[in-house]
């Protein structure tokens, strides 16, 4: 028996699934505009700045942007074009590669991040009481175990 969503849960969720589109093409936008980059860049050359060394595995930089190694193959690609990211292969693993922030990757990040901070508090963060911003990551932090337990799953 299908279970059909109540008034309140009808206006939740189209508002809910409107909200992150029109906020993902916002903040997409922004950083478009003021960086020349697209959001994959913008979080590779994070995750990267984050990472020991300024150094992932590709198969890592997979895992946590949720992408085909196809895709971050071709998104560092880009990235190594622009001086940004070096890679070289993995010692002790023929098959594996490692992506490498390179300086000016670094300063392409440090210059990126202030606009895209600005555009998220804008467009989410000054928007929310401190109530309501701990809320809103208690609800992500639900739905996201609940996404990565089923797709560990599959």
């Amino acid at each position: 028996m299908t279970r059909w969503l109540t008034d309140d849960e009808q206006r939740t969720w189209r508002a809910f699934g409107l909200t992150m589109r029109l906020l993902t093409d916002r903040l997409e936008r922004d950083l478009q505009t003021a960086a020349g980059m697209p959001p994959t860049y913008y979080e590779l050359l994070v995750l990267l700045s984050e990472a020991p060394e300024r150094t992932m595995r590709m198969s890592e930089l997979a895992h946590w942007t949720n992408s085909k190694p196809s895709r971050i193959s071709h998104a560092v690609n880009k990235l190594e074009q622009s001086g940004w990211v070096r890679r070289k292969h993995y010692e002790g693993d023929r098959r594996g590669w490692l992506a490498t922030l390179t300086d000016e990757g670094l300063a392409a990040l440090e210059k990126a991040a202030p606009r895209h901070l600005q555009s998220v508090r804008a467009h989410l963060i000054d928007l929310l009481t401190a109530e309501q911003i701990r809320q809103l990551g208690d609800i992500s932090e639900v739905v996201l175990a609940h996404l990565t337990d089923e797709q560990q799953q599959h």
